[in-house]
């Protein structure tokens, strides 16, 4: 089977970090996501996130709107905690339910960082984020992110950035009440939904990994040191896997996540 690694892109953001070892060498300028390109039509995007401040609160939409109104497919997704400093958190869904016209009015206060359900973020976490989750990120944080390609996003709530908010359009595609983010793992699945499938692997050793037809993969390098179908891979590395049947070698000692799209 061959595999094709993946290319990490930088994006410099001002809530980026320029703390990025292990995965990747510390920049002068705060980086904040790390995009894998590589894949032509690609229906998910792998990311690497850093935090030293807050990101805006956001919604993402479904695919039904996404299609009707931007023609474009919308955004579910899922973060892996890579590195927490201590106190760190993420918000997603509400603490209670919200009325609609609650949502705007708080977004303009600013209230609605405490209407928001915050919970502490450690290191092997996973929180899953459906599409029409109000959700943010905070500080302090390194996080894989796997998400339908798509950077569609809807802005409620910048901390008095110079950035367009969507009020109207996140209205009309936020859920307003809880959200239970910490999804139930059942065994090595952390997160399973129409969009992707993704486990946690722990390599030690030699093992050979099957598939069936037509599923692509990715392979996410988290730690250790790993040979996969060939090819040496350190944390930060990505590799894509095209559809079809096969088996893949790997050898080391290393943490991987593995994360399939359906056909």
């Amino acid at each position: 089977m061959s595999l094709v690694r993946l290319t990490p892109v930088p994006h410099k953001k001002v809530w980026g970090s320029r703390h990025l070892q292990p995965w990747f060498p510390n920049p002068e300028e705060p980086v904040g996501e790390f995009w894998f390109e590589g894949v032509k039509n690609s229906p998910l995007l792998i990311k690497f996130l850093f935090t030293s401040q807050k990101l805006s609160v956001q919604v993402h939409p479904d695919d039904e709107y996404a299609r009707r109104h931007h023609g474009s497919r919308g955004k579910t997704e899922m973060w892996h905690v890579l590195r927490a400093e201590p106190g760190a958190k993420i918000a997603a869904g509400f603490r209670t339910a919200i009325q609609p016209e609650e949502l705007a009015a708080a977004a303009r206060s600013g209230e609605i960082l405490d209407l928001l359900n915050w919970v502490e973020a450690r290191e092997g976490d996973t929180f899953f984020i459906p599409a029409g989750t109000v959700h943010a990120i905070g500080e302090g944080l390194a996080l894989c992110e796997i998400q339908q390609n798509s950077d569609l996003t809807y802005r409620l709530y910048d901390y008095g950035r110079p950035r367009e908010l969507h009020l109207e359009r996140a209205a009309e595609v936020s859920h307003l009440g809880p959200h239970a983010a910490r999804p139930m793992i059942e065994g090595n699945t952390l997160v399973s939904c129409e969009y992707f499938s993704t486990e946690k692997i722990r390599i030690a050793g030699t093992g050979v990994h099957r598939r069936g037809r037509d599923r692509k993969a990715w392979w996410i390098v988290l730690d250790g040191a790993v040979e996969i179908g060939g090819q040496r891979g350190r944390p930060g590395d990505v590799f894509y896997a095209p559809e079809g049947e096969g088996e893949l070698t790997l050898s080391g000692d290393a943490v991987l996540l593995r994360t399939h799209a359906p056909a």
